[in-house]
């Protein structure tokens, strides 16, 4: 009854979205290497069609997960992203600066470390913004683990790198992910744009049609050649934060979607995606310079990138501190920030396309992750709180 109790606790806490992905995750692996493989991979394989007249879209559902249940998940970022502006910790310029300085180095750092091992392969240089991402869900999961010992204001601090580092990822998948434009249905894009611009300029309360709006642009933006997650982004900027009668249509979605994302569609991300066959992977396949790469950027990168930025900018005064942390914190917080999971995991579909690449990339994206959860919860756990020693040291 105690360990019922127990485990009921922890899964309506932060904790349990990052412990929800890590079974899917682990369950992906099993399956992948057991006799259910044929299975596995032909379900992702299974073409799914709609179709009117002949013409319509049609891919495997692997695609309409990262593509269709993706832009779900952006569509959520945005909400957040929209609200911190609004109303939140992005909204005073001066509480960013440090977070911001942080989440750049943690891109910028990483993404160089793996160009130094794959800089030279054109094979496999297009994989460099892989170990710049950070996973949300995953990353305030094990920081939830810890409990008390963590100051609250390292929450904040990771919230807002986290939310920053996907901006970041957005603008990223953007101007480089984006392989061929078809300026036509660009054109076409600008169609539901302009009329969720004129809802929102109105003032319209009525949220329904500006997500059908949302879904013609997804359908526009994905024939166009760029990736139709960024759909998902712009609508949620055009959900208004209050409307006519004083409500917040954007609470209530956000709301209303959050436990949808993060218990349903990011599993299912990644189960479908975290499936690394090691089958025919030698050990010299996950000792390439792909797989190595990819987990020297998300343990060692990270850790360079976020802690050094911070260390720079509090020593030379230019921001402050976080309230009640040391350094081991922030510490134990850039060793969080190397969980990149889902978003490495995204970038790395975009990257490559055939099965060798793939399940390199997710095997170097599932080491350096785990190194990283497990680095993070044990320096969080042994550092001292600040009321234990007095001051910031």
């Amino acid at each position: 009854m105690r360990l019922f109790t127990a485990l009921s606790r922890l899964m309506r806490g932060d904790a349990a979205g990052g412990i929800l992905l890590l079974a899917a995750a682990a369950l992906a692996m099993i399956v992948a290497n057991s006799p259910l493989a044929p299975q596995y991979n032909h379900l992702l394989d299974v073409k799914l069609s709609v179709m009117v007249e002949g013409h319509g879209l049609s891919k495997p559902l692997i695609l309409w997960i990262n593509d269709g249940l993706m832009a779900v998940f952006f569509f959520l970022i945005g909400l957040e992203l929209k609200r911190e502006m609004v109303e939140g910790k992005l909204r005073n310029p001066r509480d960013v600066v440090l977070p911001g300085m942080a989440a750049l180095g943690g891109m910028a750092v990483p993404a160089l470390i793996y160009l130094a091992f794959n800089g030279a392969d054109p094979a496999t240089q297009q994989g460099w913004a892989i170990p710049a991402a950070t996973d949300i869900a995953f990353a305030v999961g094990v920081l939830a683990l810890v409990g008390k010992r963590v100051p609250p204001s390292l929450k904040i601090f990771l919230l807002t790198l986290a939310i920053l580092d996907d901006m970041g990822a957005i603008v990223i998948i953007a101007l480089f992910y984006t392989q061929e434009l078809h300026t036509d249905f660009l054109l076409l894009a600008l169609i539901p744009l302009a009329l969720m611009w004129w809802r929102h300029r109105v003032g319209a309360h009525r949220i329904a049609p500006t997500i059908l709006l949302g879904a013609v642009l997804w359908v526009c933006v994905l024939e166009s050649g760029i990736h139709p997650t960024l759909a998902g982004v712009i609508t949620a900027f055009f959900i208004p934060l209050k409307d006519r009668f004083g409500k917040s249509p954007l609470h209530a979605v956000e709301d209303g979607l959050t436990d949808y994302v993060y218990f349903l569609i990011v599993p299912i991300f990644a189960f479908a995606n975290a499936g690394v066959s090691l089958a025919g992977l030698t050990l010299a396949d996950m000792a390439s310079a792909l797989p190595i790469g990819i987990a020297a950027g998300l343990v060692i990168g990270k850790q360079l990138g976020v802690f050094g930025l911070t260390w720079a900018l509090v020593k030379t005064g230019i921001a402050p501190m976080p309230a009640g942390t040391r350094w081991a914190h922030i510490w134990g917080l850039a060793c969080l920030a190397g969980i990149g999971f889902t978003m490495s995991l995204f970038i790395g579909s975009l990257s490559f396309d055939d099965a060798l690449h793939m399940n390199e990339v997710r095997f170097g994206v599932l080491a350096g992750s785990a190194v990283s959860a497990i680095l993070g919860f044990v320096v969080l756990r042994l550092a001292r709180p600040v009321d234990a020693v007095g001051k910031n040291t």
